[in-house]
Formats: structure tokens, C-alpha cells, sequence
């Protein structure tokens, strides 16, 4: 029922910017203000702004708050100093992943959990429930928006509402101060469209000052709002994974090509049973394929091979808007899972030819 969603705090705003309004992860949410390819294409060659306001945040505080981050996510968090953000995952006892997420280490003893907006209960619950020595947790859901600023123009953009050197913040860094005149904003430099740009922690209180700001600030570097039809498109061509789809309960983070953030220099959730699986090998993994000619790979679409025999399933696919041809991501068979491998993608039976590839699908920005 569209009275049960959630709103963001600019709701209003973007339907008065003429935005088609969807229901995503329990929120009302901007899917597009003009087109996706438009979209798209500002993010890639310029800067777009979008409202994430529905992702979640916990704060984790206190003498045991590194604790019990090291005994949920599967990154060594023991590594971070202040100002840097790791990616990492929670892994379930099943073997699978309960969610993916970003950790900031604010300062010592202090860390800022940024969850996907579907799984801010569930997330909640379950870190929770290893927080059995006293760790201060804390849902700022709901007092905080996000807005990321996105393309190889939202430096440019943003610059002049900040006295920090924003080119100068290197990748998952971030700083933490005034930001068009709004106090208490945090910076960072994380991003999921691979072209570049900040995203925005912002108090509730000051959301519609900062999106005034930015809106006037970025117009003569061509920013326009964006909505979440494009930041799915822009993620899939760098082939970032999008929980629900390409990772989920059942995925094991090795499986998912995520053993980069599975370390296994700490105990943490189910990890002596990850790592007898890497020692083993796994038996399907995720790939990034594209399609030799016609076709558009879709979600739970059969992934099979020459025979037609299944070898696994899609679980993200677009038209790329910069390659114009089908992209996608799913699990096959290890036996296919190296780049050059041929497979086939059954749309509506038929077998259109792909092949695996190396991620990303592109670079990040392009020429305009």
C-alpha cells in the first residue's frame, strides 16, 4: 500500500522536480526525472545528484565498538584510522551474506555503519545480537540523509561550498565538518557509479539547505537530480554488486568474488566454515558477461552452455547505455567462469551467445 511506504525528507522535492515516484525497499523513491539514458549519460560525462536518504545508519560506540564490528563484518576493521571507510559484508551462519555495507571510523571508538535501505531491521537485529559485551549502538536512520554527488565535474561542482580541498580526498576517505553552511556533514569519497564524486551525510535539519546549494552551485557544470533507474544502470557497468540481486542469504561472499574483503586474519561470523571454503574451492561463482550481439539479459533469466544445459542464472542485466550492447551479472559453473568463456543467455527460449568478461564493463567516465 503506497500509505505504508517511507518517505526521504525532500519527498516533496522531487515530485515538485517532476520525478516519477516508485516504491523501492519499503521508501517512495525517484526512479527518473527525465530519462534513464539522460541520467546516465550526466552522471558518466558531468555530475548528477541523487537523493539516498533511504540507506541506513548505525552508530557503534564505546571500548568494545571495534569488537563487535570485527566479529560481524568479514573486513579486518582493525585496520581502518580515522577518516577512512572500509566495504565489507556481514556474513549469516549458513554460509551466505546478510548484508553488504560500508564502515567509517569516525574517530577512536566511534564508527558509522551505512547499511542498504531493505535491510535496516534486519541488519539492526542481527549485530545486535552479537553485542554481548556492552558496544553503544545506535539507529541514526532516520535523522540522516544522503546525497551523492556524482562525475568527474562534482569536484568542480561542489568546491565552492566547502573550504576543504575536495580533489585532495583520496578514495573511501573522508572528512567531516561544514558543508554549505550546514554543520556536522561528513564527505566521503566511496561512490557506486565508478565516475568519480562524494557522497553527503547530512542532518535532517539542513537536507533542503544543502540540496538548494548544491542545485545552484553545480548549474553551470551541467548538474541535474538523478534518479535510481540511472544509479542501477551506472553500477552494473562497473559491476558493483546490488544486495537482493547479485548477493544475498544463500550467496557466500566467496562465491560473489568478494574474498578481497573476507579476511581471515580475525574470527568473525562463520568464518571457519568461508575458510575451508576457499581451502576447497568453490563450485559456482559470479561473473560479468556481454552479450556477443542481440539480447538484453535480465534477472533469473537461465544462463546455459553450447548443449543447453543450465549452468546457472542472471541476477542483474541491462542495455548498457555506453557500450550499447546487454550486460549482466550472474552465477555459473566454475567451469565457465573465466574470462573468454562462452555462454548463453535464454530469452523467452531462445539462446542469444555471450561472453564472460573482465569487470568493469567500462570506465568509469566518458567523453562527452
Amino acid at each position: 500500500m503506497a500509505e505504508d511506504l517511507k518517505t526521504v525528507v525532500l519527498n516533496d522535492v522531487h515530485q515538485q522536480l517532476g520525478a516519477k515516484m516508485v516504491p523501492f525497499a519499503g521508501y517512495n523513491m525517484p526512479v527518473r526525472y527525465s530519462s534513464d539514458l539522460d541520467e546516465h549519460r550526466t552522471v558518466r560525462r558531468a555530475v548528477g545528484m541523487f537523493d539516498v536518504s533511504h540507506m541506513g545508519e548505525f552508530r557503534v560506540r564505546g571500548p568494545q565498538a571495534l569488537d563487535l564490528i570485527q566479529r560481524v563484518t568479514s573486513n579486518d576493521a582493525s585496520k581502518l584510522t580515522d577518516g577512512k571507510a572500509q566495504y565489507s559484508c556481514l556474513p549469516n551462519e549458513d554460509g551466505g551474506i546478510v548484508d553488504d555495507l560500508l564502515v567509517y571510523k569516525l574517530a577512536d571508538e566511534d564508527y558509522m555503519l551505512v547499511v542498504n535501505a531493505s535491510n535496516i531491521d534486519k541488519d539492526w537485529d542481527w549485530i545486535s545480537r552479537f553485542n554481548t559485551n556492552g558496544a553503544e549502538m545506535e539507529n541514526i536512520s532516520d535523522q540522516t540523509s544522503l546525497f551523492a554527488v556524482q562525475g568527474p565535474k562534482a569536484a568542480e561542482a561542489l568546491q565552492s561550498l566547502t573550504d576543504t580541498d575536495l580533489a585532495s580526498i583520496p578514495y573511501y576517505s573522508f572528512v567531516q565538518g561544514t558543508f554549505a553552511g550546514a554543520p556536522g556533514v561528513i564527505i566521503s569519497a566511496t561512490g557506486y557509479t565508478g565516475a568519480g564524486g562524494f557522497e553527503l551525510y547530512i542532518p535532517n535539519e539542513h537536507a533542503q539547505q544543502v540540496w538548494d546549494k548544491i542545485m545552484e552551485a553545480g548549474q553551470p557544470f551541467g548538474l541535474k537530480p538523478i534518479g535510481l533507474g540511472a544509479r542501477d544502470t551506472l553500477r552494473l557497468e562497473m559491476g558493483f554488486s546490488l544486495y537482493g540481486n547479485d548477493i544475498d542469504d544463500t550467496t557466500s561472499p566467496l562465491e560473489a568474488g568478494l574474498g578481497w574483503i573476507t579476511k581471515f586474519t580475525k574470527d568473525f561470523t562463520n568464518s571457519a566454515s568461508l575458510k575451508a571454503q576457499k581451502e576447497q574451492g568453490v563450485t559456482r561463482k559470479l561473473v560479468a558477461f556481454l552479450m556477443d550481439g542481440a539480447g538484453i539479459p535480465r534477472s533469473h533469466y537461465e544462463l546455459v552452455n553450447e548443449a543447453g544445459e543450465k549452468i546457472g542464472e542472471v541476477t542483474s542485466g541491462t542495455q548498457s547505455p555506453s557500450l550499447s550492447k546487454g550486460i549482466g551479472l550472474g552465477y555459473v559453473t566454475t567451469e565457465y567462469s573465466a574470462p573468454g568463456s562462452q555462454i548463453f543467455v535464454q530469452v523467452r527460449g531462445k539462446n542469444f551467445p555471450a561472453t564472460v568478461v573482465k569487470l568493469p564493463f567500462v570506465k568509469g567516465t566518458e567523453e562527452a
